[in-house]
């Protein structure tokens, strides 16, 4: 925020709405089958532990990582349900859900569900670009060329995944409703009056997003990924793993600093790698996706005493 009384606020697209936290909220808007808007409403839970460690640099972006993961899956879980059901039709819905509910998550819950999810992607997409840079040794056989190549793929396989999903129509909605959230926060932060015309005025495109993150990553990773050996390839796949909460920690760091130093001319950017991301994970919104995105906006501020 330009302001130091403003607070920040985040969100996420979710199906066919937005989701935005505050600091005791967090709250969906779905445009429903008849085109009415629902809200989905949830207290943020208090945990100590998380508590303290996000006053922690370096720790507080692991904390802050699983949180969204658990608490997106919620929000995530409820928009996926009741986007393309008649509201005629929730009551039966209520029971089917019910009765269908998957033994996972009965047993671990949405949020867990949600941040194993996390987890596990995280995982596959750190280990399959080491084993491949693996299979071009022969070639390039040095430290330095294997970090490069292993960068290169994690950023190819990252790009092309992206584009593809942005090619299905439910995503490409997603990442409309994406940018309709970015362009109601740099409404919010530029103190404009939240219209449907000012907040379309509005850039899609913004320096905290969780887009430039995933980006910061994967430069932040070839950075340490010089510290480390490179061979046998088993040490190699295990020490990516293992460094992923680092990783994952000092890129959640490079991103804050990134948005700090956004109005300052020649640190700008910094973040530019990470807008140009965004440029594949938002797309334009449509005026009525822009007013979902405002009614969860105001819902929250309303929740919390801000209007």
């Amino acid at each position: 925020m330009a302001e130091e009384a403003k607070q920040i606020y985040g969100g996420q697209a979710v199906i066919e709405g937005v989701m935005f936290g505050g600091r005791e909220y967090t709250v969906t808007a779905v445009r429903r089958k008849d085109s009415s808007i629902e809200f989905y409403r949830l207290p943020r839970m208090q945990n100590r532990f998380l508590d303290v460690l996000k006053r922690i640099p370096f720790l507080r972006g692991i904390a802050a990582i699983l949180n969204a993961s658990a608490n997106g899956s919620k929000h995530l879980n409820f928009s996926s349900e009741r986007f393309d059901v008649d509201p005629h039709d929730d009551h039966t819905l209520a029971k089917k859900k019910q009765e269908e509910q998957s033994k996972l998550t009965m047993i671990l819950g949405v949020a867990a569900v949600g941040i194993l999810s996390f987890l596990f992607g995280k995982v596959i997409f750190t280990a399959v670009p080491a084993i491949l840079a693996d299979l071009t040794k022969p070639i390039f056989p040095s430290h330095l060329a294997q970090v490069m190549i292993e960068s290169i793929i994690k950023l190819i396989l990252l790009l092309v995944y992206i584009y593809f999903v942005s090619l299905t129509p439910l995503i490409k909605r997603v990442f409309q409703y994406h940018g309709a959230e970015h362009k109601v926060i740099n409404a919010y932060e530029s103190n404009l009056p939240l219209t449907v015309e000012n907040v379309q005025a509005q850039t899609r495109l913004h320096y905290r997003c969780g887009s430039s993150f995933i980006l910061f990553t994967v430069i932040v990773g070839m950075f340490i990924y010089l510290l480390v050996p490179t061979e046998p390839l088993w040490a190699r796949v295990i020490n990516r793993i293992l460094l992923i909460p680092v990783v994952l920690g000092i890129s959640f760091e490079v991103l804050q600093i990134t948005n700090l130093v956004r109005n300052v001319p020649v640190l700008r950017v910094l973040g530019y790698p990470g807008l140009w991301l965004q440029l594949l994970t938002t797309k334009e919104p449509t005026d009525d996706q822009v007013e979902v995105a405002i009614a969860s906006f105001h819902e929250l501020l309303r929740l919390e005493g801000k209007q």
